[in-house]
């Protein structure tokens, strides 16, 4: 009778882990489902703003293609114009550069 009390309650409790067990499995995927759900929609979001930057950034971007049979006014213009904002961008460099020396020299007197 004792054999019989003690399987009795090994199996009890066993049923009762295997209970606990499922329900703490069955959370947990439920709430990976929900999760899953978020980010596809995250990723979805994330997709459409995608392309919206690509194609913001395709039309900021000049046309690169072949010229052959271009109006060359048009060229010298563009090539002007390139030529200003390059100037500009090496000005703002120099400046950069030498506001880094002038912070150097004082950080080293």
């Amino acid at each position: 009778m004792l054999w019989f009390s003690v399987w009795t309650v090994l199996v009890l409790a066993t049923l009762a882990g295997a209970f606990f067990l499922g329900r703490r499995l069955w959370r947990s995927g439920t709430a990976l489902a929900r999760e899953l759900g978020h980010a596809a929609e995250v990723a979805e979001q994330l997709a459409a703003r995608v392309d919206e930057l690509q194609a913001a950034a395709a039309a900021l971007r000049p046309d690169t293609g072949p010229t052959l049979f271009a109006d060359p006014a048009q060229m010298y213009d563009r090539y002007a114009e390139l030529r200003v904002a390059a100037a500009g961008r090496r000005v703002a460099r120099s400046d950069r550069r030498e506001a880094t020396r002038r912070s150097w020299r004082a950080y080293w007197r």
